[in-house]
């Protein structure tokens, strides 16, 4: 294996690909269902390293492709997650703050058996709290305030094997309950209805009574009469019949406000009016609201959106929301015209495919910048966000916002979906080699076996405590839990996890989203108080 261990040391480019090739032949393997994911990518690059640094030789991949790979991965994710996390804020104060009180009560529990069972130094207990809840930035915060670099690597190195492996069992035990999630989407449904009622309501008023979001996709006025898009100031006539689109709830409360479900079928009808799943591949269309492109849509060929198809997820095509590149909308419209409104909105697979490198680059690169300002701390020093904070606050604002002048800001979901992974890939392929390098010599300090226990406690503390207060105190699904159990842990091993799991899960990103900024900056703040203990 030596002559093997020297020419990897020697190719890191060859160690990268190998690594991210071998490693997901392991994570897609499973045992009873489970298997590893991309996680495994990490285990095997761990591996790897100790073992070549066992037999002397350094076998790493260099930080740059790291760096690289967490930052497209980050952006990736918060520009995918922008919309819902800033809907979700104002939900989020209470999961944000019980996290960071977890963060302190970890940190205690660490100074208590550290220091009163174990007697650690204060670098060591530092390094420990950093490598269980996997942060290198809070290491760095540690080494600086302890002035023992060293030794608060060591306790990093130990700690930071179970912080992964640990969280991810957090992650697999809170996904075991995500059957009776909440919060999972409702399927888009739809249904002909015949009016009964005579007070003669205009279609808004009309979708203004339901209890959720509805549409009108359709109307037809008398047994034979012609079927058009209806308008927002239509008025609804007794006996017409019309086709609701929304969740299956608020389609029953429709049908049961308008009259009876009808068993005749607007849709079945062609010749006038028919429908079509286009594909938005035009930028100049990306980061409209359905509102905006509707307008456009009615005015020239009297059609309307009913639903947005992004990734797997079916969507009812409700004002406010944004669309992107890639979106698939079924439009309503004139039969004749559908080819026209097509070619108007591209439907070229281009929209699924495009990574807006103008966005992306310049996203990247203010991101980078924002993470490496130096922000004081008291009583002397200053730490900053680092590179991944950074990018994905960026990439957050450009998913919410959509568009900037003529620049388009939000990537389509699909080219968000390949950076991630990718990104993710070779940001564990980097950090394992590095984890692995240390592993191999902390465990040849006397204390190991104490730094193992206590970094498994403090990982321990922070994993159940997370499980138990969100599920119980804020009643959060474990879909999205398992996404937060990574973002907490600023560990993208963990949300890689949850996504082989759930197939990519939009809350799983959106989980992890809402509190990796706070986490980040969190533990950097508590691994400098305990360093400086």
């Amino acid at each position: 294996m030596t002559s093997i261990f020297t020419y990897l040391s020697e190719q890191p480019v060859v160690l990268l690909f190998a690594l991210i090739g071998l490693g997901m032949i392991i994570g897609q393997a499973k045992i009873k269902g489970v298997g590893l994911g991309a996680a495994a990518v990490l285990f095997l690059a761990i591996g790897i390293a100790a073992w070549a640094q066992g037999s002397g030789i350094e076998v790493t991949v260099p930080a740059a492709f790291g760096s690289l790979g967490l930052t497209i991965f980050a952006f990736a994710i918060g520009n995918n997650s922008g919309a819902s996390f800033f809907k979700s804020l104002k939900k989020a104060a209470g999961p944000i703050a019980t996290m960071v009180a977890l963060f302190v009560v970890a940190a205690a529990v660490a100074v208590l058996v550290g220091k009163y069972v174990f007697h650690m130094s204060p670098a060591l207990i530092a390094g420990t709290y950093a490598g269980a809840l996997t942060n290198t930035p809070a290491l760095s915060a540690a080494g600086e305030s302890s002035g023992d670099a060293a030794t608060a690597t060591i306790g990093y190195a130990v700690a930071y094997l179970f912080g992964v492996i640990g969280m991810i069992g957090a992650a697999m035990l809170a996904l075991r309950y995500s059957g009776k999630d909440a919060d999972n989407p409702t399927p888009v449904t739809h249904a002909n209805v015949r009016i009964e009622r005579t007070d003669r309501p205009t279609v808004a008023a009309f979708l203004g009574e339901l209890d959720g979001a509805a549409g009108i996709s359709r109307l037809r006025r008398g047994e034979q009469g012609e079927i058009w898009v209806p308008a927002d100031t239509d008025v609804l006539e007794c006996n017409d019949l019309m086709t609701v689109v929304g969740e299956m709830d608020v389609v029953n409360q429709a049908i049961n406000r308008a009259g009876h479900e009808s068993s005749h079928s607007l849709r079945a009808d062609r010749r006038c009016l028919d429908f079509r799943r286009i594909t938005i591949s035009e930028a100049k269309l990306a980061g409209m609201s359905v509102k905006e492109l509707d307008d456009i849509l009615e005015e020239r060929w009297h059609a309307k959106i009913s639903r947005v198809r992004r990734g797997d997820t079916d969507m009812l095509a409700i004002p406010e929301l944004l669309l992107e590149m890639g979106d698939r909308v079924r439009v309503v419209g004139p039969t004749r015209k559908l080819k026209e409104i097509s070619r108007f909105l591209g439907d070229s697979s281009r929209g699924l495919t495009y990574i807006n490198p103008i966005a992306l680059g310049l996203g990247l690169a203010l991101g980078v910048f924002i993470g490496e300002i130096d922000i004081p701390m008291p009583g002397g020093g200053s730490f900053s966000l680092g590179a991944a904070a950074g990018v994905l606050i960026v990439g957050l604002i450009m998913g919410r916002i959509g568009r900037i002048g003529p620049m388009v800001t939000a990537l389509p979901n699909t080219a968000n979906a390949v950076l991630s992974e990718f990104g993710l890939l070779m940001f564990l392929a980097q950090a394992g080699t590095n984890a692995g390098g240390q592993i191999s010599q902390a465990f040849t300090s006397g204390d190991w076996w104490k730094i193992l226990v206590l970094g498994v406690v403090v990982t321990s503390v922070m994993a159940l405590g997370l499980c138990f207060t969100m599920r119980y105190l804020f009643t959060m699904g474990g879909t999205q839990l398992s996404g937060l159990l990574g973002g907490a842990q600023t560990q993208p091993a963990v949300l890689a996890f949850a996504n082989g799991r759930t197939g990519a899960d939009p809350r799983v990103a959106l989980g992890y989203a809402l509190v990796y900024p706070v986490a980040m900056i969190g533990k950097i703040l508590v691994a400098h108080f305990l360093g400086g203990l």
